[in-house]
């Protein structure tokens, strides 16, 4: 991909909109989070990644109180399925 530039404006609050082809690059949609990255003499915008910790309480759940006991038989079972795709695949 060769060299753009995109111009942006910032308001008074702050915030600026992201041009339209830096979001299709970026594959960034409504309500996404991005991250700001400092480094040196730039700034880089990168989507932000969902991370559990990002996602903590995003998702009410099925019973209460939580049965962590059968969650880490689940998350243990689907990490499993997915190693053997990933290695057969």
């Amino acid at each position: 991909m060769s060299t753009q530039e995109h111009f942006g404006k910032v308001t008074q609050k702050g915030q600026i909109t992201i041009p339209l082809a830096v979001r299709r690059f970026l594959e960034i949609k409504p309500h996404d989070r991005i991250i700001f990255r400092l480094t040196k003499n730039r700034v880089e915008l990168l989507p932000a990644n969902m991370t559990l910790e990002g996602a903590y309480g995003a998702v009410k759940p099925m019973a209460s109180p939580e049965d962590w006991k059968t969650i880490r038989r689940q998350v243990r079972e689907e990490r499993i399925r997915h190693q053997i795709a990933k290695s057969s695949g």
